[in-house]
């Protein structure tokens, strides 16, 4: 009589043994002469290797380089000086509030003589919808007399130089520096911040000790468009108080996976900009956003 056959359980496969861990490089500034953040990725949490979150991490900004080929800053800007101002007004409100507001400042002030000289109640107007107008009025004036009066009316492309203007930090000075001038640096604001912390790639929370540990996993050559793909992911899909885990597409690499929606289609409807098929924050996008399905986002008082 044949023996009835036996159902195999099936088993996982045993991770690998782990190859000794050789301490990365220290994460270098992105502009030549700047002394980088001193804090090096510490040893991952948990059981896992160096190596391993070294290419857990890589794999993830691959991932996200395929769902976000058309990744780009979200502020519309022409020129450096538009972009610096523009980053500096968009603290604690949305690159979509700052682009709808921008179009009137520049084509009233465009160049940084013509802030500097401006009526400060004028300039304060046009940014009340950005919040904290006085202040930011403050800030972007501030800095454009220091460009007229130190650096002949152009911004410079030297991390130190920048961080010194009115208003400016590592965080914007990296965004400048890498979509105006081609050089590489890792944006450090709120949404970089909760993913990378999610995907465990650091622990730390100040904003230095996490460029230094996210720029040590990865070559100076992906910073930029590092921070672009994040900083998407975390608008579209990782949001931070109800991610849409049912619709991510790097959801077997979260350490963090099922913090959120896990149902698909509940997760689907969680979906914001492209994605959820809504405007994203950019009135002028560039033309790979809008060849991918993007649609620019509205004027002020539009819609």
């Amino acid at each position: 009589m044949q023996k009835a056959p036996v159902q195999k359980t099936p088993v996982q496969k045993a991770t690998p043994p782990r190859k000794a861990v050789v301490a990365p490089e220290k994460a270098t500034a992105a502009v030549r002469g700047t002394p980088p953040a001193k804090t090096v990725a510490p040893e991952p949490p948990g059981n896992e290797s160096r190596t391993a979150l070294v290419r857990r991490a890589r794999r993830i900004n691959r991932e996200l380089a395929e769902v976000y080929p058309y990744a780009h800053p979200e502020l519309d800007f022409e020129n450096p000086f538009q972009l610096l101002v523009a980053t500096v007004l968009s603290a604690q409100t949305t690159d979509l509030r700052v682009n709808q507001t921008t179009p009137a400042l520049f084509a009233r002030y465009p160049t940084p003589e013509d802030l500097a000289a401006a009526d400060p109640e004028e300039v304060e107007e046009i940014l009340r919808p950005t919040g904290f107008f006085r202040a930011k009025t403050k800030s972007v004036m501030g800095l454009s007399r220091m460009l007229v009066e130190e650096f002949g009316g152009e911004v410079p492309d030297r991390l130190e130089d920048l961080v010194r203007l009115p208003g400016v930090g590592r965080k914007t000075a990296f965004v400048v520096l890498g979509n105006a001038f081609g050089r590489p640096g890792i944006t450090v604001d709120t949404h970089f911040q909760r993913l990378v912390r999610r995907w465990k790639w650091t622990e730390e929370t100040d904003p230095d000790k996490i460029e230094a540990a996210v720029g040590a996993l990865f070559p100076k050559s992906e910073w930029t468009m590092l921070s672009h793909r994040v900083i998407f992911h975390g608008r579209r899909i990782c949001h931070a108080r109800k991610p849409a885990c049912g619709a991510c597409p790097i959801a077997p690499l979260c350490p963090a996976y099922g913090e959120g929606e896990t149902d698909p289609e509940k997760a689907k409807k969680l979906l914001k900009y492209e994605k959820g098929g809504f405007p994203g924050q950019r009135l002028k996008p560039p033309q790979s956003y809008l060849d991918a399905g993007g649609r620019p986002a509205p004027p002020l008082g539009a819609g």
